[in-house]
């Protein structure tokens, strides 16, 4: 069929789930897809940002899946290099290594029962937790109603309160007890203080080489792929590969409506937020990765005034990375087998530490080397959360870049006189959050699922805090639906719900 009798299919966001529906479509429908993408880049969150010779990758992106599916589809886009050639745009495979900073002292993540574990809480604090994680497994919360108490039935309250509740509370901006146990239950899926023992042990036992891991739980996985110059490399791959089909992405333009009739979208206006103009685009199916809020107040006047309420108020968590380059860090690990002295072996830290603002810090090095221009240099991320009109969202860059470095002072992690240079970014909507009036957000998904050409997809298209990859399965199971001409969508929402991802389990 040639691409001019194709039926058109709009596709709104060129993030992960965009990018991989119109590359699913291509290859296994007859819909030739648009994509109108509001920012000037492609990849969304998993773009990679680049600044005076170093790469800045917005908030760590692993390349790894449960699904085999996704696995195989990142390596066919882009194979693993074994040459570690600068020139090649390939994988790496890397080693996995991130842990909490708690008392000036590194405690593994996710945190192991260990002789070193121990030693750096003390007996005291480690009788605590013991006793409180025996108790929280014979005494447990009967109705679990908040992400606190999901916590405490996992890895009893002293655990929790020791090693999660400052970090997740930075996060969402909300104590854990306003919190929906939805969250702990996406995220940490089936993950628990027995199941950390337990992988130690066999660790320990069964070394293995196997990039899949499909019998490691996500939290626990040791390697993982990723593209040399971090996410964006691979995005930039896909939008390649997509034009070269004659795929349009068209970029700094916002959609500001969904034209319907009936059960049926029929076409979008855009603004070219360059020039003002507006557009008309007439299509068959319809994409959606935008925000939930804004998709609704696209819809115009027919959303019921109910929908809208609950739209409006779907609450999100704003991010800020502050990139440093420094000489060199100060936190020592004399475990590390990293021929870089300067550096300790961790690809990024959580900052358990009321003192500091600071969540997490991501170093760069440690993801890929060619994400630093020079590598006797650490290149670093310090990231923040918070949401519109916060203190910390409206502090203007300088300022926030000093809090940083201050910051990270503060709990010795760096000196002030080592910094060579800094610089802010800025991501608002960049974590959907499950509180507010997300508790009624069924009542969106039966409206939306009434009009039969529409899908949402993504992490903000679908208000979960997804991983990329659940970004992209939902890509793929809305294609998969379209194919097998299922109009219910349920598979598409069913994604990353339950400990096994649905599509692992029909080997797909």
């Amino acid at each position: 069929m040639s691409m001019n009798k194709r039926e058109t299919a709009l596709i709104i966001g060129a993030g992960p789930a965009g990018l991989t529906a119109a590359y699913e479509l291509l290859e296994r429908t007859k819909y030739k897809p648009i994509i109108f993408e509001m920012s000037n880049k492609t990849g969304g969150l998993c773009q990679t940002v680049r600044y005076k010779g170093n790469y800045l990758d917005i908030g760590g992106h692993r390349f790894f899946s449960k699904s085999q599916r996704v696995m195989d589809w990142w390596l066919k886009i882009m194979p693993i290099d074994y040459s570690n050639s600068k020139k090649s745009s390939a994988m790496l495979i890397r080693q996995r290594k991130s842990r909490i900073f708690f008392l000036s002292k590194f405690f593994d993540y996710p945190v192991k029962i260990n002789i070193q574990t121990l030693k750096g809480l003390g007996l005291y604090r480690s009788l605590k937790i013991f006793f409180s994680f025996i108790k929280s497994h014979l005494f447990p919360i009967r109705i679990v109603n908040s992400l606190e108490d999901f916590f405490i039935n996992r890895f009893g309250k002293e655990l929790y309160r020791t090693f999660f509740k400052d970090y997740t509370e930075k996060v969402w901006g909300v104590p854990c007890t306003k919190i929906k146990a939805d969250w702990g239950a996406q995220r940490i899926k089936s993950l628990t203080g027995f199941k950390t023992f337990t992988h130690s042990v066999r660790k320990f036992i069964f070394r293995t080489n196997d990039l899949y891991q499909k019998n490691t739980e996500t939290s626990l996985i040791e390697r993982f792929l990723y593209p040399k110059f971090g996410p964006g490399q691979f995005w930039d791959r896909v939008e390649f590969l997509i034009k070269k089909n004659e795929v349009k992405i068209i970029k700094n333009h916002k959609v500001i409506h969904l034209h319907s009739k009936k059960n049926l979208i029929t076409a979008i206006s855009v603004l070219d937020t360059k020039t003002g103009k507006e557009t008309k685009i007439n299509g068959k199916l319809f994409f959606s990765t935008m925000p939930v809020s804004e998709l609704i107040l696209a819809m115009g006047k027919k959303v019921p005034e109910d929908i809208k309420r609950i739209a409006f108020d779907l609450p999100y968590r704003n991010f800020i990375t502050v990139g440093i380059l420094v000489e060199k860090i100060l936190i020592k690990d004399i475990s590390s087998k990293s021929q870089f002295k300067k550096l300790i072996e961790d690809n990024w830290i959580y900052i358990q530490d009321p003192r500091v603002k600071c969540g997490r810090l991501q170093i760069f090095n440690n993801w890929s080397p060619f994400l630093v221009k020079d590598s006797s240099k650490v290149w670093l991320g310090a990231e923040y959360f918070c949401n519109d009109g916060d203190e910390l969202w409206k502090t203007n860059n300088q300022k926030f870049s000093k809090l940083a470095i201050k910051e990270l002072e503060m709990i010795g992690i760096i000196k002030e006189s080592d910094v060579l240079d800094h610089m802010v970014l800025k991501v608002p909507k960049a974590y959907p959050s499950y509180f507010g009036t997300y508790n009624e957000f069924d009542k969106i998904i039966e409206f939306t699922n009434q009009f039969e050409n529409l899908y949402l997809i993504g992490r903000n298209g679908m208000h979960k805090y997804n991983n990329s990859d659940h970004s992209m399965l939902t890509a793929m199971k809305a294609v998969d639906a379209i194919v097998n001409g299922d109009l219910s969508k349920k598979t598409i929402w069913d994604v990353n719900t339950e400990s096994d991802y649905h599509e692992e389990k029909k080997n797909d």
